[in-house]
């Protein structure tokens, strides 16, 4: 039987930590590790998450210097925490742009 993970941080811990660095976003995350489950990061203990971070503070900025600036948020517990972090990066425009389209796919 597996153990319980020590390494890999609480969800909110990891809020708190994108929290800090977004005061104004809107944030998600969602812990992915179960699908990992026997990949080289989650057998040490690290987590795999995906996270959202919708924030006008990527206003201008390219989809890299964006994920750079998420990453900035936990670099320190990459890669003994967080192995893998999948990220979704966008401005309030962008993203009510995208429930503009899912709202018209749906239909």
């Amino acid at each position: 039987m597996q153990q319980e993970n020590v390494l890999k941080p609480t969800h909110d811990a990891l809020f708190e930590r994108f929290r800090q660095a977004f005061p104004e976003a809107k944030i998600q995350i969602e812990d992915e590790s179960h699908l990992h489950v026997g990949h080289a990061g989650a057998a040490g203990g690290a987590g795999h998450f995906r996270v959202q971070v919708i924030d006008d503070r990527f206003n201008g900025l390219q989809r890299i210097a964006r994920h750079r600036l998420v990453y900035t948020a936990v670099s320190d517990w990459i890669p003994e925490r967080v192995h893998a972090l999948s990220i979704i990066a966008m401005t309030l425009e962008d993203a009510e742009h995208a429930s503009t389209i899912q709202q018209g796919l749906s239909r």
